[in-house]
């Protein structure tokens, strides 16, 4: 909403410096930072600074405290350089009192209050603006608490800018509630002070100065006085719930909750470990690790070099692009195996740029996701194995909103709608890890603490669900097993995989290629009417709508089948031959099956004659009844090779919560779920169809499935009786067509 008040400021810096500063503002009444810009471009002309910029760095600084170290009504230069006062004032939300160009009562007791708010009233008492100040004043930061903020870290920001303002590189942080970096960075400093840094010294960074002094200033419960307030504030700025003040008793209990939660020694003292954690996001990199990532191949050698260093779990890359930089980040051949013989664990990460905002888009998801899943299977990572997808650069706030949070959640749409059995992590700053999470993209967290300057990690606490905490890089071993790899802490959360499928002997299909896509149309729908399956008076669909209906679930049939390692052919020439015969009869059962559950005619049913209420169905694309979907998908949960919820077949209460109808209903309206489940009843038809009418197993749907196998497999699907096995045989050309271009594609 527009302010009258900024809508004057806005107009009076236009007005009296847009041709001497090099910029004007947009007149709308609505401070942002090109008026807070244009306000201190204003200021640098008045104090005769010729180079003006948007920044107030140390020469505007410097400039003010040597011609106007206190601003009042007595010393004020101009009427206009008062103005700047009260237009920053109003900005601030402050009463500016007519922006007339005097330094009035009411402008003195704005800036009283603006002092009051910063916490900076006892160290500059009265009403006159002092140069650090007016610093602060012409910023966006608040000094009040704002979007549901913290009065306890408020309390703090305002204790750190009243001790240490006066001290030459600290300058007024914002007291809104809120942890931020310079929010942690002024911790630093305020921690370098007390140990007896001087000015110029002091620099905010977590040196080597900074850590010896820390492991001298253990404290613990009795602790008061300054040590004990600048230990609790790194407590409560890293979301711990204790007082601000001194070492207590209930301050131990929070200190051991955190070295809990963090993996460190659990002791209830601020000892020099527990001061790292608290105050820079990779802590003290001396900690032994469990868990490493690298690019380098785990040889032998390096195993045992990894493992007699104490590591248990090793981060390794699903895939590299490039055949020259960094030629063993991709997992190796053998590799795997060499990590499981010597008892190691691996979790894959997958990353190929992944170094700048601009990567990240819902396509690139897409395509990240399906490539990590096939490479994940090539390697032999079982299902329930978690991918972490790599964000490896400092992706600012704005930036996570606008494209890392639309890539992450096409990863995950596409991940749930192929029925991919893995899991989904992340790795990157804390903010960037944290806010996935919290989307639900993610469930756990390999957090790429190392850089701690990143401005997602400085002013941001360890994510909830973090797994690893990358902390240092580090070499490892000697000779042939020398290895550098990233030091990681491991939470216990991930423990990764110690076991590993076999590759595939032959290679699995991928998405298909649609330059392929007239060739294929033509002899598929050419075939079916050749044997007399074309378009009748009955269809509801032409076979070329069927074969589309069937090729948009490509991506789905493609994962489902590399999933269970069978060709994408089984699932297509099923998928295709059940919908070719979906008529108006199936149409009529289908809308009877609804009217029997609910009580209610289905709205797409409302036309059809003559609706009879019926339990099941032959329905979706696969035509498969929701018995039929229930029998098969519960095998196969049973079995372990896909997760879901065990339904009854038998529960067919005329209640929408009957087992049959939830499982009726999906295969009638998700498409994706429906080709899914064509591979899972093709599985459990050659496992001898359990539950239902029993068959001789036979081996399971596999790449080199023989045509004897083909043919059963197909048969079984549609039953033990006539027409399914002269359909079958039927079905086999069909079959060998997709299976025709599907090669193609894979051998290409």
């Amino acid at each position: 909403m527009a302010d009258e008040m900024v809508l004057r400021a806005q107009r009076f810096v236009n007005q009296v410096y847009g041709g001497r500063i090099g910029m004007t503002v947009t007149e709308d009444g609505r401070t942002g930072w090109n008026t807070m810009y244009a306000l201190t471009r204003a200021l640098q002309w008045e104090l005769g600074i010729t180079a003006l910029s948007n920044s107030f760095g140390p020469t505007t600084l410097s400039t003010l405290r040597s011609k106007y170290p206190s601003l009042n009504a007595s010393t004020m230069p101009s009427a206009d350089f008062c103005r700047i006062i009260q237009s920053a004032l109003y900005c601030k939300g402050y009463d500016g009192d007519g922006i007339e160009g005097v330094y009035t009562d009411r402008v003195a007791a704005a800036v009283a209050s603006l002092k009051a708010n910063m916490g900076v009233g006892g160290t500059f008492p009265g009403s006159s603006l002092e140069p650090k100040v007016f610093k602060g004043l012409l910023n966006m930061d608040a000094y009040v608490t704002v979007n549901n903020g913290s009065d306890t870290i408020r309390e703090i920001q305002q204790w750190l800018n009243g001790r240490y303002v006066n001290r030459a590189d600290f300058y007024v942080i914002p007291c809104d509630g809120h942890h931020s970096r310079d929010v942690a960075k002024s911790l630093l400093l305020a921690i370098q002070y007390e140990l007896g840094m001087a000015d110029g010294t002091a620099n905010g960074v977590f040196g080597p100065g900074t850590q010896s002094g820390l492991r001298n200033h253990t404290v613990a419960v009795g602790t008061t006085g300054t040590w004990a307030l600048l230990f609790t504030a790194g407590m409560i700025l890293n979301k711990r719930s204790v007082p601000f003040g001194n070492f207590t008793s209930t301050v131990a209990d929070g200190v051991r909750v955190f070295q809990s939660f963090a993996k460190l020694p659990v002791t209830g003292i601020g000892d020099f470990q527990t001061w790292a954690s608290l105050l820079v996001s990779y802590g003290d990199q001396s900690r032994a690790g469990e868990a490493c990532d690298g690019v380098t191949k785990i040889t032998p050698a390096r195993a045992q070099a990894l493992k007699d260093a104490g590591y248990k779990y090793v981060g390794r890359y699903l895939y590299n692009p490039s055949t020259t930089s960094l030629p063993e980040k991709e997992i190796q051949p053998g590799e795997l195996e060499t990590i499981r013989q010597y008892g190691l664990r691996c979790f894959p990460i997958y990353q190929t740029w992944a170094r700048s905002v601009d990567y990240y888009s819902p396509q690139q998801g897409v395509l990240d996701c399906a490539n990590a899943t096939y490479k994940a299977e090539e390697h032999g990572f079982k299902s329930g194995s978690r991918i972490y997808f790599a964000v490896d650069y400092d992706a600012v706030d704005d930036e996570v909103t606008s494209h890392i949070l639309p890539y992450f959640q096409s990863v995950k749409s596409h991940m749930d709608r192929t029925g991919s059995g893995y899991r989904i992590g992340i790795y990157g700053p804390r903010n960037v890890c944290s806010r996935v999470s919290a989307a639900g993209y993610a469930d756990a967290s390999f957090v790429s603490d190392m850089s701690s300057g990143f401005s997602g990690n400085l002013g941001y606490t360890l994510p909830e669900n973090w797994a690893f905490d990358q902390i240092v890089t580090k070499s490892v071993g000697s000779g042939d097993g020398a290895i550098e790899i990233d030091n990681n802490i491991a939470s216990g959360r991930d423990t990764g995989q110690a076991s590993f499928d076999p590759a595939p002997s032959l290679k699995q299909d991928i998405y298909f290629n649609f330059d392929y896509w007239g060739a294929l149309a033509s002899e598929a729908t050419e075939y079916m009417r050749s044997i007399g399956r074309g378009e009748t008076s009955t269809s509801i669909y032409t076979r070329l709508e069927c074969l589309n209906a069937v090729f948009e679930e490509d991506d789905v049939i493609t994962a489902t089948a590399r999933r269970y390692r069978m060709r994408k052919a089984l699932i297509q020439t099923s998928a295709f031959w059940e919908f070719c015969h979906y008529g108006n009869e199936d149409a009529n059962v289908d809308g009877g099956v609804g009217l029997y559950y609910t009580g209610v005619l289905p709205d797409w049913a409302q036309h059809l004659p003559g609706v009879e209420r019926a339990q099941d169905s032959s329905t979706g694309i696969g035509q498969i009844q929701g018995r039929v979907g229930i029998l098969a998908w519960n095998h196969c949960i049973n079995a372990g090779l896909v997760d879901g919820e065990i339904l009854d077949p038998t529960d067919v209460r005329p209640d929408p919560d009957a087992d049959r109808y939830k499982m009726w209903l999906r295969l009638l309206t998700d498409n994706s779920f429906n080709v899914r489940t064509i591979g899972l009843v093709h599985i459990w038809g050659a496992d001898g169809k359990p539950g239902d009418v029993a068959e001789s197993p036979i081996r399971r749907p596999a790449l080199d499935y023989t045509e004897t196998e083909i043919y059963e497999v197909l048969r079984r699907y549609q039953g033990p009786a006539e027409p399914a096995f002269s359909d079958a045989q039927l079905r086999m050309p069909l079959y060998a067509i997709f299976e025709k271009y599907n090669r193609v594609v894979r051998e290409a």
